[in-house]
């Protein structure tokens, strides 16, 4: 039998397990509050939440609403859950949680330093993030080259300590009105921990089965009483993760012509595997959090959080010939991107009530620097003019900062209905930095330091924009089981006007067992600074490619003047089932479109393509950018409203708690996503660029196919004494992205249906300490090859790009199995 056959026979018995447990003797006798907690534990391994019972803060503006009653689809993830993937990385955690939920696993260049994650198959820029419900700053590294997360400058989630989270609050619904712009695809809430006693401290170990990605996370949590009616929460945490190599044979280095005429090539290790640069970045990372709240009089509480980071990281970028620079690399070399990255967020308010009004009052700023680097590199210009050239260079640096301040009101108001009408108000106030410092003079000199040249002035800047906006929400129950919430938002930005939003949300419960939720709401999302204003040359062996600004005289060239708002809209029905007291089951379909959506291009050609223009070539140099001249393919990419898309989709989630007595407890749950997504329109192509147009075959998949249309997780968590087995099958339907060597013949690259297991056995020694080991792709599944085709076209060319044998869209990356173990001590 086929292993991928055998993983997804485990998969359909753990589905017939689970629904067959309703016939098992006892099952449902368990104590209700068991019965109630052990659904949430499910729920929470599923990817379908944590309490169902508890009390949720997100989606709605009225207080005591509990996750199981909410009129939208939320999804509550405890700390439980989290640390249950084995994964000590929140954006892989959330990732393996929620099947709308999709992770990078790779990236180009810098973005390979800072992976993100998508909701529902749109933009990490749809998604909006909240920590203890105040908006998250985005990160300042943008992902600018090609893929399914290109131009994403989400918050990055890896800068919040796992261990001090509470639990994680995911609205999968358009919330624009509520929460803001960007919350078009949904809205993830951490919620910190608060307790002001104990604390836990963990030890996490692993690596990749086939070698490399070590790992070693520790992490410890402490609760404090500063003073009476006071919470002061500490978490710390160190990450180490070590580099990962997937890639091939680059084709250079077995070119009958450069191995006889550069033989100091024999002698770079691991010849001629010499090109790393398919695998995964090395890092350190060391974050800080902290949650404070003082009750000060019985109705009013100060409180402020904060968080702090520090990354230092590194990835392998392109091997270069010895005949780049001979007399310093005379057996080649393979230059490393670096970035030293500091991010940064506080928060302070005070809430309280007045005159019969809650009213909370806060400030929150966040800002994130990450300087580039280039080591083991030089600039061959600098040393053909000058004869010499420095090795490690200053390439710039990004700096992205927000400051927002909210004013928030609610009362209730007896009007006679089944429940008060609880309304709900807020102005807010935010300003958005966004800054490119150039390099140094070295890196930036003619085609600048090789592998990534360094930011030139024309790339630098500075620039900030400023947004006003008030809301209002009427939620209530006009009958005993009818809830209606209301919500509108009005927007002022500076650079782009006014913008009006709204949402009607409702649910009908025909009986504790049946009911019934939709969502009707419009959004608008402005573009981030950095998708307006990012620009850069990124480079290759044989390519140079710079990226325009939107906003540059260099893109008025090609007929592109800045950048519009994106306009959404954001239909949603779900119907709500508990047919028996251990058993939860919801079911939701929404449509999403999006007009004027914001994509990045795909190679638009200058020289070296099947098709070229000339108005590329004078954009590159109205912006100043000088490339080098031995390199055989040149153009740009740039940021365009260029598409309409709309996405539908289904999400499904069943939990089942199954009590078999002696032989323990087991938590059954199914969770699925179905997405679609679909380019409805292509806006036309700038006269200046044709016969060239602004998406590609591989752009235009990157958005409708790179991510599998269907996901599904099938949980078991089996508790027997002091044992704990949480295992777990993903399965993740097909994916694919057409990829070109110039442009002129695109070949399909498709990973099959695949079945990935996770299994962690844990044990509890006792009141303190407990133990885990555990798998995250158990069988070391790989996804599907790069089309043969694809990589025939590149060796021919003698393009390095054939190194990459594995898909970078991978769901579930390219690395294989990953096995941990993990301590924990709890006090």
């Amino acid at each position: 039998m086929h292993k991928a056959t055998l993983k997804i026979g485990v998969a359909a018995v753990l589905s017939t397990l689970a629904f067959g447990a309703y016939a098992v003797p006892g099952a449902a006798a368990a104590d209700a509050d068991d019965a109630q907690a052990a659904t949430a534990t499910a729920a929470a391994d599923a990817g379908a939440g944590a309490s169902v019972s508890s009390v949720i803060v997100t989606g709605t503006r009225a207080g005591g609403i509990k996750a199981e009653n909410s009129a939208s689809p939320i999804t509550v993830v405890d700390s439980g859950s989290l640390q249950r993937t084995g994964q000590p990385d929140l954006i892989q955690a959330l990732a393996q949680n929620l099947p709308s939920f999709t992770a990078q696993a790779f990236g180009g260049d810098t973005a390979n330093l800072t992976l993100s994650a998508r909701l529902r198959g749109l933009s990490p820029n749809n998604t909006l993030v909240l920590v203890n419900g105040k908006r998250r700053h985005g990160t300042a590294n943008l992902a600018v080259l090609g893929g399914p997360y290109q131009g994403g400058a989400a918050a990055d989630l890896n800068y919040i300590p796992v261990a001090a989270i509470d639990h994680i609050e995911v609205l999968q619904d358009g919330a624009a009105a509520q929460y803001g712009s960007d919350a078009i695809a949904g809205v993830v809430n951490i919620i910190l921990k608060s307790n002001n006693h104990g604390g836990t401290a963990s030890v996490n170990g692993g690596g990749y089965s086939d070698g490399g990605g070590r790992t070693l996370d520790g992490s410890a949590n402490i609760g404090l009483e500063p003073f009476a009616d006071a919470y002061l929460n500490l978490t710390v945490e160190s990450k180490y993760h070590g580099y990962s190599d997937r890639g091939g044979i680059d084709p250079r280095v077995i070119d009958p012509a450069n191995m006889a005429a550069y033989p100091g090539m024999f002698q770079e290790p691991g010849y001629p595997h010499v090109n790393h640069i398919a695998g995964d970045a090395q890092y350190h990372l060391n974050i800080f959090s902290a949650n404070f709240g003082y009750d000060f009089a019985p109705d009013a509480q100060v409180y402020a959080t904060v968080t702090a980071g520090r990354k230092e990281a590194r990835a392998f970028e392109n091997y270069r010939l010895p005949s780049r620079l001979p007399k310093i690399y005379p057996t080649g070399f393979s230059p490393k991107e670096t970035m030293k990255e500091e991010d940064f967020a506080v928060t302070a308010g005070v809430k309280g009530k007045l005159e019969g009004w809650n009213l909370d009052l806060s400030s929150t700023y966040g800002r994130d620097k990450a300087r580039i680097g280039v080591a083991d590199s030089g600039n061959v210009s600098l040393f053909n003019d000058t004869g010499y050239t420095p090795t490690v260079f200053s390439a710039g640096a990004f700096i992205a900062s927000q400051l927002t301040t909210t004013l928030e009101a609610s009362r209730e108001f007896e009007i006679g209905w089944a429940k008060p009408l609880n309304i709900a108000g807020g102005i807010e106030h935010r300003i958005d930095k966004y800054e490119i410092q150039a390099g140094d003079p070295a890196s930036r000199y003619k085609e600048g330091s090789q592998s990534y040249p360094g930011f030139s002035l024309t790339d630098a800047g500075s620039h900030r924009r400023t947004n006003q906006a008030a809301y209002i929400d009427f939620a209530t129950n006009p009958l005993t089981d009818w809830t209606v919430d209301v919500a509108g938002r009005y927007e002022h930005f500076s650079d782009f006007g006014n913008a009006k939003v709204g949402k009607v949300t409702s649910r009908y419960d025909f009986s504790p067992v049946v009911g019934v939720r939709g969502t009707v709401s419009n959004g608008f999302r402005a573009p981030t600074l950095a998708e307006e204003y990012y620009s850069a040359t990124n480079v290759g062996p044989t390519t140079a490619f710079v990226q325009l600004a939107p906003n540059s005289a260099g893109a008025k060239l090609v007929g592109v003047d800045g950048l519009k708002p994106e306009h959404s809209n954001n239909l949603s029905f779900g119907l709500v089932l508990n047919p028996v007291s251990n058993v939860s089951m919801t079911l939701d379909v929404y449509q999403i479109k999006i007009r004027d959506r914001i994509v990045g291009s795909g190679a638009l050609y200058g020289s070296g393509g099947a098709v070229n223009s000339p108005a590329v070539t004078a954009a590159i140099k109205a912006n100043g950018n000088v490339l080098d001249s031995t390199v055989s393919q040149t153009g740009i990419n740039i940021f365009s409203n260029a598409v309409n898309t709309r996405s539908r989709g289904l999400e499904f989630v069943t939990t089942v708690n199954s009590n078999y007595g002696t032989a323990g407890r087991v938590d059954w749950s199914i969770a699925a996503n179905y997405n679609k997504v679909e380019v409805t329109k292509i806006n036309q192509a700038p006269t200046q660029l044709l016969p060239q147009t602004l998406l590609d075959k591989t752009a235009i998949s990157d958005l409708e196919t790179a991510s599998p249309k269907l996901r599904v997780n099938l949980g078991a968590l089996w508790k027997v004494g002091n044992w704990t087995v949480n295992l777990r099958e993903a399965i993740y339907g097909k994916s694919s992205e057409y990829g070109s060597e110039d442009g002129s013949v695109y070949h399909k690259t498709e990973i099959s249906t695949k079945a990935i297991t996770d299994l962690e056995v844990g044990y509890k020694i006792n009141n303190a300490w407990s133990l885990a080991v555990g798998a995250n792709n158990l069988f070391n599944t790989y996804p599907n090859g790069v089309n043969p085709a694809l990589l025939a076209d590149q060796r021919a060319a003698g393009d390095n790009a054939a190194v990459t044998v594995l898909p970078n869209f991978s769901p579930f990356g390219i690395n294989g199995g990953y096995y941990y173990a993990r301590a924990n001590y709890k006090f």
